[in-house]
């Protein structure tokens, strides 16, 4: 697709509206709110900049620097007169063809860091007077790319802080264990292969389990990810189960053991009766999977995941297995060790993990029911699935793109808007930004010079075709573990060491 069609047809009028003698427009792109964010999403998570402007640096190289400029630019004029219903004139595209690259400047704070709302992530500016117009031109793109990684990693992130505070709480000899705790089980749900990339690599962030295949090739080309990437484990699902018969379910098992005698063999287990599974078949099997060099790893897929996983019972020793629950009765079966914090933990040789349906607010609360019976957390994978990353929208966070300067006829102008019908989060900066680190916190200072809008935290990633201080998946990794490790949004002395690392 003509990449000159990457933007809201309302835009394509206002290069002729800004006032005349315009020679820039500078625009930022900011988290206005968590209103509408899970609870202790008190931060947003910084990603996904470097993979957005790449992608639109490739994407105008590939679709329209690198095609002829008649064709690019009559195209765009045929259509754009039949649905504006006016001849368009194309010489201001004409003319961007002729310069050969995208006359802007990205400014991106670090990757992995977390700020409050209201500071702002990036800001653009038209680095040539004639292309005024190209920065909110590209306000639309920008926005339907960025949000959603970002978005995703704050989630993911909560998550991950949720694991840790019950695994510190349960077995916090095994906090290496929270890095797979959380497994995207998403692609499916999401809305397209753009989704699916977004979300993911903002998932694949902060965890490094994850069934989403394409987010490794995207990892590698947009973050230079090395070796290991995310990793997963052999696992069936409902087709696999139900080919093997309802009568002889046990035997699926047992062939399924016998396929993979070695490492971890996640099995889904509620095709029918999940509770036959465990109290029954488990049992008769309990010698091969004892003797097997590996773990089993029981999948429910149905039903309240808090209820399954835990039991409709508070204690231990319910009269049912619906009151004891999946990890109870594993217990039951395979029993375990008691930790140096006094928490059961499952035989090494079995596990299980619960990947429908799962909230922020779910996971809490699995984690609690464990911990009220006296299990560790860490007993539990939880799959992270399009339930939490596919119900959010630009507005979760409040994201938007305002511009906030304009040059007319060599004179800065500072612009704002603040509409008095609104509750005070479209209220936006005015001026120049600049956002600096004061007491180990972000802040942004607004209406700086042109001096000081230069300095600060917003580093500059792209100008006029160019690449600027670049990062990769282990340094951004390395930041949200100091978020985490930390329990705040950053280190100052912590962050420019990692900054320095390449």
């Amino acid at each position: 697709m003509n990449a000159l069609f990457l933007t809201d047809g309302y835009k394509t009028g206002h290069h002729q509206q800004y006032p005349k003698g315009t020679e820039e427009v500078y625009s930022n792109w900011t988290p206005r709110s968590n209103k509408y964010a899970p609870k202790g999403c008190d931060k947003v998570v910084s990603f996904g900049q470097q993979y957005v402007i790449t992608w639109l640096h490739n994407y105008f190289q590939e679709n329209f620097f690198s095609k002829d400029k008649k064709a690019v630019c009559n195209e765009i004029k045929q259509e754009l007169s039949l649905y504006l219903n006016t001849a368009y004139d194309v010489s201001h595209y004409e003319s961007l063809h002729d310069l050969q690259y995208l006359p802007i400047r990205v400014k991106s704070l670090q990757e992995g860091v977390e700020v409050p709302a209201q500071i702002p992530m990036l800001t653009i500016v038209n680095t040539h007077k004639d292309f005024y117009w190209i920065t909110n031109f590209l306000e639309t793109i920008l926005s339907t790319m960025l949000w959603q990684p970002m978005t995703s990693a704050t989630i993911a992130i909560l998550y991950k802080r949720i694991f840790k505070k019950w695994t510190l709480k349960t077995d916090k000899e095994n906090l290496g264990f929270i890095d797979f705790q959380g497994h995207d089980f998403s692609m499916r749900g999401m809305g397209g292969l753009q989704s699916v990339l977004s979300s993911g690599m903002g998932h694949a962030s902060v965890f490094l389990g994850s069934d989403t295949l394409p987010i490794i090739s995207s990892l590698r080309k947009y973050y230079n990810a090395k070796d290991f990437v995310v990793g997963s484990v052999n696992a069936t699902e409902h087709s696999v189960m139900c080919a093997g018969t309802k009568d002889d379910e046990i035997g699926t098992f047992k062939k399924l053991m016998e396929t993979y005698p070695t490492g971890i063999l996640s099995v889904v287990s509620d095709t029918w009766d999940l509770w036959k599974v465990l109290t029954e078949y488990l049992p008769k099997l309990q010698n091969t999977i004892l003797a097997r060099d590996g773990k089993l790893v029981i999948r429910p897929d149905s039903g309240d995941p808090v209820d399954i996983i835990c039991g409709e019972n508070n204690d231990l020793g319910g009269n049912t297995p619906k009151e004891k629950g999946v990890v109870e009765l594993l217990w039951d079966v395979f029993g375990g060790t008691i930790n140096t914090q006094g928490f059961k933990i499952l035989n090494p040789k079995v596990g299980a993990i619960y990947g429908d349906s799962i909230t922020t607010e779910r996971a809490e609360e699995i984690c609690k029911r464990l911990y009220i019976k006296g299990f560790a957390s860490t007993n539990v994978v939880l799959g992270i699935g399009s339930f939490t990353y596919q119900f959010n929208t630009r507005d979760t966070f409040g994201f938007a793109m305002k511009a906030t300067s304009v040059v007319v006829n060599g004179q800065r102008r500072e612009i704002f808007k603040d509409p008095i019908t609104d509750d005070g989060i479209k209220k936006s900066a005015k001026g120049l930004l600049k956002v600096s680190i004061v007491n180990n916190e972000y802040v942004l200072k607004d209406q700086v010079s042109e001096t000081q809008e230069s300095q600060g935290e917003l580093k500059i990633i792209y100008e006029n075709g160019m690449f600027f201080n670049q990062t990769d998946l282990k340094q951004i990794r390395a930041q949200i573990q100091l978020n985490i490790e930390n329990d705040i949004g950053l280190n100052n002395n912590k962050i420019k060491m990692i900054c320095n690392m390449n």
